[in-house]
């Protein structure tokens, strides 16, 4: 098993610092041309405490991550893998977008 990066160490650490089910955190990580991928999964029931209200928490980790790894001459993007049975719309595919009926009822119309 190869060394972790200071990167994947930090998001890492960050992560399970905030769940609640931390031996469920799989932080993976690639490289290609664009950069470095810091692929992140945790248990279902920590994606609300990861993402944050509106995206805030995600979005700040995002962005410490790239300072990370800026100071190792490195552009790192963090990548939150949605589990499976999630109820969220990006889950759902291009091949199954919402009906009127469901949007209205969600509005409660």
């Amino acid at each position: 098993m190869a060394a972790k990066q200071p990167d994947q160490e930090f998001v890492e650490y960050i992560v399970k610092s905030l769940v609640n089910n931390p031996d469920d955190v799989v932080v993976d990580r690639t490289v290609d041309q664009m950069g470095v991928l810091v692929t992140v999964k945790v248990n279902p029931q920590d994606m609300g405490l990861l993402i944050g209200r509106s995206g805030s928490t995600a979005k700040a980790i995002r962005t410490l991550a790239r300072i990370i790894g800026l100071r190792n001459n490195a552009r790192v993007n963090l990548r939150i893998v949605e589990p499976e049975g999630s109820t969220h719309a990006a889950a759902r595919g291009a091949s199954e977008p919402k009906g009127v009926d469901e949007v209205v009822g969600e509005l409660g119309i």
